[in-house]
């Protein structure tokens, strides 16, 4: 028995990589029924193909831009996670009217429909990118966090929390630089990067799904949960990627050229998951921060309040000791990824 268990569960975008997982992981807990929410078609095609021994899955066509559909979705539904995004960053600083549908009207949409459905909780999915942005996706992402966050404290009587989660990169997941460079190598015999010295945060697709549960089940409303991650140099990444890929398919590690690219648009050489300003306020959880808003702090306050503080600074991956290669080689490799 756990927190999820009998319960009604709707996943937007639940056809991607995270909500996959996701979805199965709430398995474990017997919920009384999923709802898979997404627009791809053929992605709910073959998930319900891959996954029609299991009752408990129900899958639904819609858009999140769509009220209608996702409060109709949302009817008598228990707990809400919106991972729908646009998220492609070169795809968001030049489309970034599509972007702001999907990351920031999609977000109004289901707090409205939840506001609407009186349900338990819900989880949004946020980024890292979301902090100090320097891209659209970035600022939609923040602007997304500030709806969820105000939610909280004007929605009236319902009994609704409402709560963020911040991410890293998720290694292999849609979008992931690893599966890409291993094409490149097979096909090319090159990798191209933006810049070798580029940090990130990287988590791994069990502590993703892991950190979504958690958070939706600890929230008392409004927090933002950062998970504590390893950061990794894209080089030692590349490398790493390189010599088991070569190793596996026996090709000389010596003909794989680099090559250097410069960076894309609206791409930063590091990322940062909490500012100077929001440590001063946050919680350490041990293995995660709780980030509380400052507009609400003293309503928080009272749940942390046993809580130890968090350290003061900035958590961004330009100053955090990266992982060693070999780290990155067990990540990679305990995670079937090269």
């Amino acid at each position: 028995m756990g927190y999820y268990t009998g319960k009604n569960i709707l996943i937007i975008g639940g056809t991607g990589t995270i909500g996959r997982g996701l979805a199965k992981g709430l398995l474990t807990q017997k919920p009384n029924v999923i709802r898979i929410f997404s627009r791809d078609e053929y992605k709910q095609f073959i998930m319900e193909k891959e996954l029609d021994h299991i009752s408990q899955f129900r899958y639904f066509i819609g858009d999140v831009r769509d009220y209608d559909r996702v409060e109709r979705a949302m009817n008598d539904v228990d707990i809400v996670f919106n991972l729908a995004a646009m998220k492609h960053v070169p795809s968001c600083e030049y489309n970034p009217t599509e972007a702001i549908k999907t990351n920031v009207q999609g977000m109004e949409n289901v707090v409205k429909a939840a506001i609407y459905n009186n349900v338990e909780s819900v989880l949004f999915t946020s980024s890292d990118k979301a902090i100090n942005p320097t891209n659209t996706y970035g600022a939609t992402k923040l602007l997304a966090e500030k709806l969820v966050q105000a939610a909280n404290f004007s929605k009236g009587k319902v009994k609704t929390r409402f709560a963020a989660v911040r991410f890293g990169n998720v290694m292999g997941s849609r979008g992931s630089v690893i599966p890409l460079f291993k094409k490149q190598i097979l096909e090319n015999r090159n990798i191209t990067v933006t810049d070798e010295n580029m940090t990130r945060f990287m988590m791994t697709l069990y502590q993703a799904v892991s950190l979504i549960m958690v958070a939706a089940e600890k929230s008392h409303g409004g927090e933002a949960f950062v998970l504590k991650m390893p950061v990794i140099k894209l080089l030692d990444l590349v490398q790493v990627v390189i010599e088991e890929t070569c190793r596996q398919y026996d090709i000389d590690v010596n003909s794989i050229e680099i090559e250097n690219i410069g960076l894309r648009a609206g791409e930063r050489k590091f990322e940062e998951l909490m500012t100077y300003e929001e440590s001063q306020i946050a919680y350490d959880l041990g293995d995660m921060y709780a980030v509380i808003p400052n507009v609400y702090t003293s309503e928080l306050n009272v749940y942390y309040k046993s809580q130890k503080r968090a350290e003061v600074g900035s958590y961004n991956s330009s100053d955090a000791l990266p992982i060693t290669r070999e780290d990155v080689r067990k990540l990679l490799v305990g995670e079937n990824l090269v």
